[in-house]
């Protein structure tokens, strides 16, 4: 049987040390990761192997050339241009043509039995076996569900928390038959996973998994490059280490000189014709390349040192990589998760902070404090995004520095010439990141409308208006001492997944477009703003009926932006409405959740006593709403949910609306009762948005005040909503309280635990086995329904070391049973 060895990728999250160097030339414990792959296909027989290559691919036919040095037999077939992953192997199917074949990662480190795995292929006389694992975290690879016969059920690619329902994961690893090309588009971009796979499952073509026992790092960021040499060090995978183990877990290749006042603490590797002097401490989990200097009094520990460097004296290494020929001159600190790119110069008695990326040919001056990456920069943590786009602590977390290097990131994913539309709430901390945000935009060649203070849906609706995408900064929900900067796509609606991880990989990689000074972008202030979404408002959303109805309603805007677009609203929808908390209050940019409640108390109370049709209130942004009914008592967001379907379902009869799947299933009922249906999404805004659009939909939200009105937008909107409910009431003439009487109780309870990270995959997987003969939904998370109808849902958090779990019973002992039940569940197989 041929092998096929994939070695085009680009590595790109692994910059710089992939700026000179194609990943799979990438040294583990001295010797290249494909070296490693390379010798395992050996040790299983498979001598004859294709290489395919892409980036950078003359230096990877230079080292390892027609294989004879390795006793295999190596061609290669040459990528023009990047073509999937099973597009690169169809490009050398002449050579693999005639039985089945391997595939395997050049870049991913692994011991697998590949002859057990080749005897499992045969055995099911399958199409394809992939090749599978578990992993701790699956978010980056491809999770894969098989039934008991090894059968392949299901495929999903780089999953979200929310969509985690197993810790499986496919390796890249994969035994096929020729037939397989039958199914292959030649010269275009194809992926096995995305567009092969599902297309052979779709024709029930014998798809099998094979989970695979022994160690397996796909070797794609920093941080896993340094866990693979730990772990070739410590043994826990089976490689061949060139050179002699002088002591345990001490290896010294051939012609290394070490002093015998070196102080060495293993496991470590010394590579071929390095030289250490006495004083010089190594530690544990270091590699030193081959011809490496190290100086006296130096320290190194977790250090990956690459080929050629020269470490001066007294310099301090730590768990940092260094690039080949590259100098560290005397009593350089070089920290933690630190990278130096090839042939730098690391200047004496510098400091380069932990996390900074230093490009290949660079030079740090002597004496200088590195804090933020040279010429590329890295903010350094894992994920960007979070469930309101970027956020943290004003001028501690989000800085202008980064608010300046987020929007030349999204500068760089738009084209030169695009208009971007940027927007704030009332607060000084986002008019001050907005002025930076601004700057960068238009120092990238980017054009900006600016609407300084409006609504978040003004924002929203004035960017979907002919811009590339918008900005949003504001202070976040709940907390007045962080912002968030929020990023829209064309539509004004929230970045997508995939939008978000385009933005992320720039950003990471810090390869900002930058306009030339003819190309510097405009910058224009749009009037008449508030007039235009109030018309466009009204133009769109039944208002019937209303002048008419006498209705008179409370609107209580907050002290915040809500309020800025109520007067050219309320005068022309002919409602007697009393406006509360009208002007804006820049020392309130937010509230508490205390503040909102104890605001709504005083809503219900003047509500009654004005003998108001009912009260409203809105956020300080006027994204969502809060209702009170005509007594004055609060309408809670899940009840206020179910009451604005019963309205619109009632008067549309038809149609479908967009819940997230965490809404109680009275919801269904109340759908069902007018003729209409609910169609079941994540717990994702952008994904209601998505259902949102889709013609047919004429209602949505999230039970937490987000509401949906479709014909007017596919986002949040809270004046819409508000728009869309006066309408609503004052054409059935009932009150809230009556609509909410005639709709069931709902017993939906919830719980958060703690879960590390390592064990996520774990959970969800012992979720999906607990559940058994149930009926499993795994929409978002995993939804496991009784025979009785009673359900819980177990939901991993995106962002933090978190299960939620939500659970639906006939009355609240019954849910707090099956809670009780599930939490037990989860908490045991996290420990």
């Amino acid at each position: 049987m041929k092998a096929v060895v994939m070695a085009g990728g680009e590595g790109t999250r692994l910059r710089p040390m992939t700026s000179t160097m194609p990943k799979p030339l990438l040294p583990v414990a001295n010797r290249p990761i494909m070296e490693h792959v390379l010798r395992l296909l050996k040790r299983h027989g498979l001598c004859e192997t294709v290489v395919t290559v892409q980036f950078l691919a003359s230096l990877v036919k230079n080292y390892f050339g027609d294989g004879e040095e390795l006793g295999m037999e190596l061609t290669y077939a040459n990528e023009e241009k990047p073509l999937g992953t099973a597009g690169s192997v169809k490009n050398a199917e002449e050579a693999l043509k005639d039985d089945a074949f391997l595939v395997i990662s050049g870049d991913a480190l692994t011991d697998f039995d590949l002859t057990e795995l080749i005897n499992f292929h045969k055995e099911k006389g399958a199409l394809v076996t992939v090749c599978l694992t578990r992993v701790p975290n699956p978010l980056e690879f491809g999770i894969t569900i098989v039934d008991e016969g090894g059968r392949v059920e299901r495929f999903l690619e780089k999953p979200t928390w929310g969509q985690v329902f197993s810790d499986t994961v496919n390796t890249g690893i994969y035994v096929m038959e020729p037939e397989v090309f039958d199914y292959v588009e030649p010269d275009v971009p194809v992926d096995w996973s995305g567009d092969v796979f599902p297309q052979l499952m779709k024709e029930g073509k014998p798809i099998y998994g094979y989970v695979a026992e022994g160690y397996w790092e796909d070797v794609g960021t920093h941080e896993s490059y340094v866990k693979a040499q730990a772990d070739v060090l410590e043994g826990k995978v089976d490689v061949e280490i060139d050179g002699f183990e002088i002591s345990p877990g001490v290896w010294v290749a051939e012609g290394a000189e070490v002093h015998q006042d070196a102080e060495l603490r293993g496991p470590l590797y010394i590579g071929d014709y390095a030289k250490v002097e006495a004083d010089a401490e190594i530690r544990e989990h270091t590699v030193v390349g081959s011809n490496v200097v190290v100086k006296s009094g130096s320290f190194l520990h977790r250090a990956v040192v690459h080929d050629n460097v020269y470490v001066g004296q007294q310099a301090n290494l730590r768990g940092c990589v260094i690039g080949k020929n590259t100098d560290v001159m005397r009593a350089a600190r070089i920290e933690d998760g630190a990278v130096i790119g090839d042939e730098c110069l690391i200047g004496e008695e510098s400091i380069v902070q932990g996390n900074v990326r230093v490009y290949p040919f660079k030079t740090i001056e002597a004496g200088a404090f590195v804090n933020t990456s040279v010429i590329w920069e890295s903010r350094g943590q894992a994920h960007l995004f979070g469930a309101r786009g970027v956020s943290g602590i004003l001028n501690v977390e989000i800085t202008p520095e980064l608010a300046v290097r987020l929007a030349g990131a999204y500068a760089t994913t738009l084209k030169k010439g695009s208009t971007v539309t940027t927007a704030r709430d009332h607060s000084r901390g986002a008019r001050a990141l907005k002025r930076a945000v601004i700057s960068a935009l238009q120092t990238s060649a980017i054009d900006v409308r600016d609407l300084e203070n409006v609504p978040l849906p003004v924002a929203r609706q004035q960017t979907a208006r002919g811009s590339a995408g918008g900005i949003m900064i504001r202070t976040s929900p709940g907390v007045p001492d962080s912002v968030d900067i929020m990023f829209f796509d064309e539509r004004g609606a929230d970045l997508s997944a995939a939008g978000q991880r385009k933005l992320d990989r720039v950003y990471a990689r810090q390869e900002y477009r930058r306009a030339f000074p003819g190309e510097i972008g405009d910058l224009s202030f749009p009037s008449s703003v508030f007039d235009s979404y109030t018309g466009s408002l009204l133009r769109a959303v039944d208002t019937s009926g209303i002048a008419e109805s006498g209705l008179k309603v409370v609107v209580d805007a907050t002290n915040g932006s809500a309020g800025l677009v109520l007067p050219s609203l309320l005068g022309r929808l002919g409602v007697d409405a009393l406006t509360i908390n009208p002007g804006l209050n820049e020392s309130r940019p937010t509230e508490t959740a205390e503040a909102r409640r104890s605001g709504l108390v005083r809503l219900g109370e003047i509500v009654a006593s004005a003998r108001a049709a009912f009260g409203v209130r809105f956020d300080p942004v006027g994204e969502r709403l809060s209702l009170v009914d005509e007594r004055g008592r609060i309408v809670e967001d899940d009840r206020a949910l179910l009451v604005m379907l019963d309205l619109v379902a009632a008067e549309r009869r038809s149609g479908r609306v967009a819940l997230p799947v965490t809404t109680t299933r009275i919801a269904e009922q109340v759908a069902a009762y007018h003729g209409t249906q609910v169609e079941w999404t994540t717990t994702a805004a952008d994904d209601l948005t998505r259902v949102a659009r889709a013609e047919g939909t004429i209602y949505g939200g999230d039970g937490r005040g987000g509401f949906i009105i479709p014909e007017f937008s596919s986002v949040f909107d809270g004046t819409a909503a508000f728009v869309r409910l006066i309408g609503l009431v004052a054409r059935t003439q009932l009150t809230l309280s009556q609509i909410d009487a005639r709709i069931p109780r709902a017993h939906v309870l919830r719980r958060d635990l703690a879960t590390p990270w390592a064990v996520k995959g774990l959970v969800m997987r012992r979720v999906v086995e607990a559940a058994a003969d149930r009926s499993v939904d795994t929409t978002d998370g995993v939804r496991v329904v009784e025979a009785d109808g009673r359900w819980v849902m177990v939901l991993p958090d995106p962002a933090e070391a978190v299960t939620h779990l939500w659970a639906e019973g006939p009355d609240d002992a019954s849910a707090q049973a099956l809670l009780d039940e599930w939490s037990a569940a989860v908490e045991s197989a996290g420990r």
